[in-house]
């Protein structure tokens, strides 16, 4: 609303059925008046993501998740891309403007974070490095990265040892620990050794958020 933009919320029961949700996001598909469509997750269990999300017409996705607009990025053609991922890449050109040349891991690969943000990176010139759960030392490879983007959801994985000196380290990780809030990083010691670091909670949410409202934005003038 602060920004001009008309939302309008549907609150569905938690058991609603596949069928229900489907024809709700078809009448928005098919409503002139709506410009983008913004599917909360993580839907309940009897519900298949992929399926949901690929029911929302591309240039309406404003949350850039749908099979669609995950290609368009992948071949490097316009479109409308993952909110989190851009937000990220914003915020680490903000201290670095000219990406090109610079070593990028990315630690985690989902599909929603991990994975278009490697993307994102390799399209904006970087060697990108990707971890997960199965890679074997992790450290030894973050260690040689300007950039650190951290995304597992695991509480205080990444610590000192695994930043170079003057890294940019994005932390996407939020955890409730001893009625706090924090990351996959322990902010405290890495940030004595990092070039700049996200805090949690106040760093890539913002920033997730401002890039929806800029793919609103994109999705309005587009459809117009």
């Amino acid at each position: 609303a602060a920004v001009g933009i008309t939302s309008r919320g549907y609150r569905l029961p938690l058991d609603v059925k596949k069928s229900e949700l489907l024809k709700l996001i078809d009448r928005l598909n098919q409503d002139r008046e709506v410009d983008g469509i913004l599917l909360q997750l993580p839907l309940p269990e009897h519900l298949d993501r992929v399926d949901c999300v690929s029911s929302i017409k591309p240039e309406k996705d404003v949350d850039g998740i749908t099979p669609v607009n995950e290609g368009r990025l992948v071949w490097h053609y316009p479109g409308l891309y993952p909110c989190t991922p851009l937000g990220i890449v914003c915020l680490i050109k903000s201290v670095i403007p000219d990406l090109s040349g610079k070593v990028a891991a990315v630690v985690g690969r989902s599909a929603l974070v991990g994975m278009p943000t490697g993307t994102l990176l390799e399209n904006e010139g970087c060697t990108t490095i990707g971890l997960h759960s199965e890679s074997v030392n992790c450290a030894q490879w973050t260690k040689k990265a300007d950039i650190v983007v951290v995304a597992t959801g695991h509480h205080h994985l990444v610590d000192r040892e695994w930043i170079k000196p003057g890294a940019v380290v994005i932390d996407v990780g939020i955890h409730r620990h001893n009625n706090r809030l924090s990351g996959d990083v322990k902010f405290d010691e890495v940030a004595e050794i990092a070039g700049a670091i996200t805090p949690v909670p106040g760093g890539v949410g913002p920033m997730t958020i401002a890039m929806l409202i800029k793919n609103c934005l994109k999705a309005y003038e587009a459809q117009i």
